[in-house]
């Protein structure tokens, strides 16, 4: 589960560094977002069987997880209302999330630090 997770979470980095780039309300960019939507559905969801950092337990990063799906879920119900600039905020939010995680997921000790020999 791990590795799908991880694949997913790599996917899911590069559709949204790539969408906050590309030109805002044009097809492709809401071809991408919501593709990025679905791929970060799945990291969210694959994280809950995840356990080893509290001993296969629920830990805080899995209060994380519930919280980027409740952004997520504010950002479409805002652009769905024409909020545009709730609905970048909580995108970009997310996408900082995304980042610090998998900053986090490189510290000593974590499965994708050991693969790097660290």
């Amino acid at each position: 589960m791990i590795w799908l997770h991880l694949t997913a979470a790599t996917l899911a980095l590069g559709l949204g560094i790539a969408n906050l780039t590309l030109a805002k309300g044009t097809r492709r960019h809401r071809i991408v977002g919501w593709t990025w939507l679905v791929t970060m559905s799945f990291v969210t969801l694959s994280s809950f069987p995840i356990r080893e950092l509290n001993e296969g337990a629920f830990s805080w990063i899995h209060g994380l997880t519930i919280w980027t799906l409740f952004c997520m879920a504010v950002a479409i119900i805002a652009i769905r209302r024409g909020r545009v600039r709730t609905h970048a905020s909580f995108m970009i939010g997310t996408m900082v999330g995304v980042i610090v995680a998998g900053l986090f997921a490189l510290a000593p000790g974590r499965f994708i630090s050991s693969l790097l020999g660290t």
